[in-house]
């Protein structure tokens, strides 16, 4: 099969955290035998052209480069409204990538190798060109939309709704991590018959629980003695990561657990305020915000650590997470994750089984899971590698890009 993607988030290098799902699915429908090709807008220092992994990537521009505002982690205010710069350049963005995919499939039907599918990745923006672009000849490639959390917030905008309806009209597949998100889009009206739920996979060779010394240097540079259990928490500091629920328990778990580190990785809108509120907080010297953490870092952060925890929610507008990249990546890390029963979360995590699952936003029920694996280490580390076994089993990017081309072969491409 020959796949073309648009997304406006891809890393733009190896160490980046911008979009690495949509790298590693496109690589999984590469080890399957599948081409894909992925246009991504134009950001600063990126190349025209470039091959990863045997996947080829190609940008696009829109903009001079001052005004390169749209993707890569830039187009949202703490994942809540989209940035007036970034809605002013929308426009430009729509125009150009249209063009691109259109220049794309064109290519395509000249070499004499057209594409079989073209997937928009976030249904607003990405969905919306895929569906305008079409197919340039009567039997053309397949259109498909992949959702993924901030987008289907948007969609059901007033003023971007309708166009999304008729983007829908237009679409033969329908992806997303999450029930919700599925039934989200489909109640805008796209034929849930059509529609696939799939989680996200991961990688479970970058990501494992076998000691490492870059895990003790984590340790050593937090200043976190040896057997003191260290918690982790990783996402961009947003409201619908669930942060402000976690710094609401952590008090009573700090004073419960004196030995105990906390490590809240990442970058964002609210880290400042978040930083604030840990330095009033009593026992907050044992509180870390390291800021962003690379991705070539991150594995050694999860096998530094005891326990995960993400007490995701729906922000005050509705937005929510699918299914976050962090819970697959700490289960195959081995750890028992703690997490809100919401959204994709409970397709990866079993309550009981290999974490905890909590009702959202309820600051009391998350102390009390979390104090209770910090409390019985050993029903932990079982809850961790049986975790580590489902990643293995089920969760593969292998495994989710046959799931992925089996619901592209089901719309027809």
């Amino acid at each position: 099969m020959r796949i073309l993607f648009l997304t406006q988030t891809f890393p733009r290098f190896a160490e980046d955290t911008s979009g690495p799902f949509i790298r590693d699915l496109a690589q999984g429908l590469v080890g399957l035998g599948d081409e894909v090709t992925v246009l991504a807008p134009h950001a600063a220092d990126l190349a025209p052209a470039w091959n990863d992994g045997g996947v080829e990537v190609r940008t696009f521009r829109y903009a001079p480069q001052r005004l390169e505002l749209l993707g890569y982690s830039r187009s949202l205010e703490a994942d809540e409204a989209l940035r007036p710069a970034a809605a002013a350049v929308a426009p430009l963005y729509l125009a150009a990538a249209r063009r691109a995919v259109r220049r794309e499939l064109g290519r395509g039907e000249r070499a004499h190798r057209p594409y079989d599918l073209v997937q928009g990745h976030w249904v607003v923006p990405n969905g919306l060109v895929a569906a305008a672009a079409g197919p340039t000849t009567a039997g053309g490639p397949v259109v498909a939309t992949g959702l993924h959390g901030s987008d289907v917030f948007l969609a059901e905008r007033r003023g971007v709704r309708r166009a999304v309806g008729w983007a829908l009209a237009r679409t033969r597949v329908l992806t997303g991590c999450s029930p919700e998100l599925v039934d989200r889009v489909c109640a805008l009206g796209f034929p849930r018959e059509r529609a696939a739920v799939i989680p996200y996979g991961v990688d479970v060779d970058t990501f494992h629980p076998r000691p490492t010394e870059g895990a003790r240097q984590w340790r050593r540079r937090l200043g976190v003695a040896d057997g003191a259990p260290l918690v982790l928490s990783v996402g961009r500091m947003a409201s619908k990561k669930g942060f402000p629920v976690l710094l609401a328990a952590l008090p009573r778990l700090l004073a419960a657990h004196p030995e105990s580190h906390w490590v809240l990785a990442g970058a964002g809108d609210l880290l400042e305020r978040f930083r604030q509120m840990v330095c009033a907080m009593p026992g907050g010297e044992r509180v870390h915000l390291p800021g962003a953490v690379l991705r070539d870092a991150l594995p050694d952060l999860y096998r530094a650590a005891d326990l995960f925890v993400l007490p995701a929610v729906h922000d005050r507008r509705g937005n929510v997470d699918g299914l976050p990249n962090v819970i697959l990546e700490a289960m195959a890390s081995g750890l028992p994750v703690v997490a809100s029963a919401i959204s994709g979360i409970p397709l990866a995590v079993a309550d009981g089984v290999t974490g905890r699952l909590v009702p959202e936003a309820d600051a009391d029920a998350l102390a009390v899971a979390l104090d209770g694996l910090l409390g019985d280490r050993e029903a932990a580390r079982r809850l961790g590698r049986a975790g580590r076994d489902k990643a293995a089993a089920e969760l593969t990017w292998r495994a989710v890009a046959a799931r992925y081309r089996s619901a592209y072969e089901a719309g027809g491409a």
